[in-house]
């Protein structure tokens, strides 16, 4: 027989600790996947945003660096050349023409017109509205500002025109590249007229130099706006990436529908989310005078990314009719559909 006193079981307990200590500092900790997400400094981006700021790309094990962007073309670009990794923007003739290249795909939705929130809407300069441009009836033979040839406002402008009865060739689109450029030469007359989101419509409206004359809503119901795109590469040989990114995308887009376009987490959650919006949109301006123009810009963000297939096909339909892409071209071709729910 023998006893232990408990001096030495306090050694053994302590050289215990200090080898599991020395055990478990030894064992790597698994680092976060690095990704880079493509963005607009638009309200309708706030998904990624929000899954940024509360941690949902973090809790996927995704280290998520932005890259912004002015325009949907370039960052359909950056995506094929595997510069952006996941992106959410407009459909446009380039990223038509690089899914069909096998460059990327589409594999969810994003913006989404809907009845009853405010959308996407149609601008007139002053000029041609005290000319007499009052309503889209009246944009046969006036200008339009888009960023690029087979961009989003081209497919707008000539959905416009074909509801109002006349040949989308007859509304003059004048490419100026950037939203910036095509605001300046709106407000100055260079350009009759536009189309674009609320949180941007809606203070250029309250100038005196832009007048509202419609929504596009009116003109393409359930038009799925922006959608999130990636790589091939990435849709079909990381698919556990792609799953992690849109989960937290769709829990961003949740908290934001919740937030400022059901409106049903309350005030408080409102006033939180503008203020997190406000780092990324607007930030130069006082948050005074943000906070009015990002509530404004509140439009839906599909549930869990669903995307409205039917209308990417009338998509993909227009740009083939206009010999922006290839008629060979089928929704397969651009559309991954295995990540989502579809409509």
């Amino acid at each position: 027989m023998f006893s232990i006193t408990r001096r030495a079981v306090a050694k053994i307990a302590l050289s215990g600790a200090i080898a599991l200590t020395a055990a478990s500092s030894a064992i790597p900790a698994f680092a976060a996947d690095k990704i880079t997400v493509g963005a607009l400094r638009f309200t309708s981006h706030s998904p990624s945003f929000v899954a940024f700021e509360r941690g949902y790309f973090k809790d996927q094990g995704l280290d998520v660096e932005f890259k912004f962007f002015q325009a949907a073309q370039p960052m359909a670009v950056a995506i094929a050349s595997g510069d952006v990794d996941y992106g959410v923007t407009a459909i446009s003739g380039a990223l038509i023409n690089l899914a069909n290249k096998g460059a990327i795909k589409i594999i969810g939705g994003a913006l989404q017109e809907e009845p009853g929130i405010d959308g996407q809407i149609i601008l007139v300069s002053k000029q041609a509205y005290d000319d007499g441009v009052t309503s889209p009836a009246e944009l046969k033979g006036r200008s339009f500002g888009i960023t690029q040839a087979g961009s989003s406002f081209h497919y707008m402008a000539h959905k416009i025109a074909q509801k109002e009865g006349f040949d989308g060739s007859e509304i003059k689109t004048i490419p100026l590249q950037k939203v910036g450029a095509i605001i300046g030469a709106l407000k100055s007359g260079q350009v009759d007229s536009w189309t674009i989101v609320p949180h941007i419509a809606k203070a250029l409206s309250k100038g005196p130099a832009v007048e509202q004359i419609g929504m596009v809503a009116d003109y393409i119901p359930d038009y799925q706006v922006t959608t999130v795109f990636t790589s091939t590469e990435n849709a079909e040989n990381r698919q556990d990436l792609t799953k992690r990114f849109l989960k937290a995308f769709s829990m961003g887009a949740a908290d934001f529908n919740a937030a400022l376009v059901d409106k049903t987490a309350g005030d408080q959650a409102a006033e939180d989310m503008v203020v997190l919006i406000h780092k990324y949109v607007y930030a130069s301006k006082p948050y005074e005078k943000a906070a009015p123009s990002i509530r404004n810009g509140a439009m839906r963000i599909n549930k869990d990314a669903a995307l409205n297939v039917t209308n990417v096909k009338d998509q993909l339909a227009w740009f083939q009719s206009e010999g922006l892409v290839s008629k060979d071209i089928t929704i397969e071709t651009l559309v991954n559909t295995d990540y989502v729910d579809t409509f």
